[in-house]
């Protein structure tokens, strides 16, 4: 590839805050409940799994969720070889599907694959946990390695950004079929990247939020953390719920007052939260909490200054699906369960 002026890539973060606009080893062992399951109609995704470190060949990921990730590097495809492998979420790899491995993202997350040679950008689902091979930073199937143009060339730098997509192109890409065509890189970014990758590629620092992200997409799937309660509203005032706020002085309180419940519920517990929403505000926190109480026991716990307002939580999976069904049924569409792995 041409070499391309070092001082570009002063530019490179302002370009990228003005563009959010607009085989290897064997991966670990799949951490799904459901391993194995078909590809297709059964797969879903809820939950959503962080996972455990793991180490291959004397080197150890640390699987996270992280509310930016945008890198350069790159990429190579796998195929036909694994066809109906189980994934490390436990699905069947499908290698005419759009889906890629990743090191250390959530299984399943959406990521924006372009490729810096041509510019063209595709939707990619995360399932799967590599490469393990060189310094590549995805693997992607030969379905989406061909919708990006590289199944040729074998590995093709790229630039791969976390996103948020909306529910329609997740279901296309959930039954095996590409999203819809997103927008060509403008060619000023793609100079901007392509001086990134002759300089080592790696990590694109955040310059500013990106304002087709919001704080509640980015933190869609974050791992709860341990919240650190303080004392619940009275019982008169809303009996059988239990308020934890991290980093807050106050409790939440609802917002009318409630009929008092005969006895309170015992004290749940569990691995499954349903999240109702992720805000950056404490205020709209609170607001959908108290909005929410009358669902179950409330968490909002704080992470790097995302505030997630949660329901449970629940034993097992069943159970979060049922909770997570009154909740759509009351009115919070944007709920989804997400799987504390206990790390």
């Amino acid at each position: 590839m041409k070499s391309f002026d070092k001082r570009i890539t002063l530019a490179l973060a302002a370009l990228v805050a003005l563009a959010g606009c607009g085989g290897g080893n064997l991966a670990p062992a799949p951490q799904s409940a459901s391993t194995g399951q078909v590809y297709g109609a059964a797969v879903s995704d809820t939950p959503v799994i962080i996972g455990d470190p793991y180490t291959i060949e004397d080197r150890t990921y640390v699987p996270a969720d992280p509310q930016h990730y945008d890198e350069v590097g790159l990429a190579s495809y796998y195929g036909n070889e694994l066809s109906g492998r189980p994934t490390a979420n436990g699905e069947r790899f499908n290698p005419s599907g759009i889906s890629a491995a990743h090191r250390t993202l959530p299984l399943p997350s959406y990521v924006e694959v372009t490729a810096l040679q041509t510019g063209r950008t595709i939707l990619v689902r995360i399932n799967d946990r590599g490469p393990f091979a060189g310094n590549r930073i995805i693997d992607l199937s030969v379905g989406a390695a061909r919708q990006l143009g590289i199944v040729e060339q074998g590995t093709a730098p790229v630039r791969v950004r976390r996103i948020s997509p909306v529910e329609s192109d997740r279901a296309r890409l959930r039954i095996g079929q590409p999203a819809e065509p997103r927008l060509d890189t403008s060619p000023q970014l793609l100079t901007a990247l392509r001086a990134r990758f002759e300089q080592g590629g790696g990590a694109i620092p955040q310059a500013v939020p990106s304002p087709d992200v919001p704080a509640a997409a980015n933190a869609a799937y974050a791992p709860a953390a341990a919240p650190i309660s303080t004392p619940a509203p009275p019982s008169s005032a809303n009996p059988g719920v239990t308020f934890q706020v991290e980093d807050e002085a106050r409790p939440v309180r609802p917002t009318q007052p409630r009929p008092p419940a005969a006895s309170p519920p015992p004290a749940a517990s569990g691995t499954y939260f349903v999240q109702l929403g992720a805000f950056s505000n404490a205020a709209n926190a609170r607001r959908l909490a108290n909005r929410a109480s009358a669902l179950g026991q409330i968490q909002v716990t704080t992470i790097d200054n995302i505030r997630r307002v949660r329901i449970g939580p629940y034993p097992s999976e069943t159970a979060a699906r049922e909770a997570l069904s009154r909740a759509h049924s009351a009115g919070f569409g944007d709920a989804r369960i997400f799987r504390d792995t206990g790390r």
